[in-house]
């Protein structure tokens, strides 16, 4: 399974806000969809952290937009593991329309025990199901 992981998608009309464009709150979707993916393709899915008794919720997003999306058109969100700390995790994003950046974005995750919702060492199985990857550079 690849470190860095390429989620392709479509921009759906439902997507585009008033000005015409993709709106803000669907690159946090985009993002998470993403990032649930990578999850999967590593063998880390909702049953499996389920059984290990815990799971990752947000402490913070950071988009930057560069490039407006538009209806149709095929984005990329692509997202690596940057850093494990013993609580959390930053998880990185390049959105690219072909080779052409569009946004650059980090989430900052952090593992709680469920179903308290209290946070929690993040278990050495799970961060060994991913590989660190600094900066796989801008595309």
């Amino acid at each position: 399974m690849p470190a860095v992981y390429d989620h392709t998608m479509t921009v759906a009309a439902s997507a585009i806000d008033r000005q015409g464009h993709a709106g803000n709150v669907e690159y946090v979707r985009w993002m998470q969809d993403a990032a649930v993916a990578h999850s999967d393709a590593r063998g880390w899915t909702a049953e499996r952290y389920a059984q290990v008794g815990g799971g990752w919720v947000v402490r913070t997003h950071h988009v930057e937009y560069l490039k407006p999306v538009f209806e149709n058109e095929e984005i990329i969100v692509r997202t690596w593991v940057a850093r494990f700390e013993k609580i959390r995790s930053l998880r990185r994003y390049h959105l690219l329309r072909g080779d052409e950046l569009i946004a650059r974005a980090e989430t900052l995750w952090v593992w709680v025990a469920m179903p308290s919702g209290r946070p929690r060492p993040v278990p050495a199985e799970v961060a060994a199901g991913f590989e660190i990857v600094p900066d796989p550079g801008e595309s």
